[in-house]
C-alpha cells in the first residue's frame, strides 16, 4: 500500500502514483501604514493540498476501473481520511479534481497508457481538532472503566451472598 484515501488504495494494481507533492499555505497579509513600509501579520495556515501524478499502463497496473472508482468517490463530496503507507495521518481530504489523459490506443480505444493527475484539497482543521483531545478521551475511557469495575464488584459482592 502506498496510501489510502478513505477505502480507496493506491497500490501497484489501482493507482500507482509516480509523484507526490504537498503543497502547505500560510497566510500572511499586510496592514498598510502610513509613512511606513506595510507590515504583515500571521494569521495562521492556509490551503494545504497535496497532488498526485503518475501513469497507468492497464496490462500491468490499475486502469479505468481504478480511475472510476475515484471519480464515484469524489463525485459523493465527501472528505475522506489520507493515510501513507507508512503510517502518515495526513488529515481529511476532498478530491478537488481528476485528469486524465488517454494514449497508445488500441485499434478498440482503449489506451495502453493512462496519465493521470489528482489533486486533494485538505478540508478539516488539525488534527487534534481531527481526532479531539487525547487526554480528554483518554479520561473518559478510565471513568468508564472504573465504573464497569464498580457494577462488576457489585454483581459479584452480591451474587457471593
Amino acid at each position: 500500500m502506498m496510501l489510502a484515501l478513505g477505502m480507496f488504495v493506491f497500490m501497484l494494481q489501482t493507482l500507482p502514483y509516480q509523484n507526490l507533492q504537498r503543497q502547505t499555505d500560510y497566510r500572511w497579509p499586510t496592514n498598510d501604514r502610513v509613512g511606513l513600509r506595510a507590515i504583515p501579520q500571521f494569521l495562521g495556515p492556509g490551503a494545504e493540498k497535496i497532488t498526485l501524478s503518475g501513469e497507468l499502463l492497464p496490462e500491468i497496473t490499475g486502469g479505468k476501473l481504478s480511475l472510476m472508482g475515484l471519480h464515484l468517490m469524489a463525485d459523493q463530496g465527501m472528505a475522506w481520511s489520507l493515510i501513507g503507507g507508512d503510517g502518515t495521518i495526513y488529515g481529511m481530504f476532498v478530491v478537488e479534481s481528476l485528469s486524465e489523459t488517454y494514449s497508445e490506443l488500441f485499434a478498440d480505444g482503449s489506451a495502453r497508457r493512462i496519465e493521470f493527475t489528482v489533486n486533494l484539497l485538505r478540508v478539516d482543521e488539525s488534527l487534534a481538532a481531527m481526532f479531539g483531545d487525547l487526554k480528554e478521551q483518554a479520561s473518559g475511557l478510565m471513568d468508564g472503566a472504573e465504573g464497569a469495575a464498580e457494577r462488576a464488584k457489585t454483581f459479584v459482592g452480591g451474587y457471593l451472598s
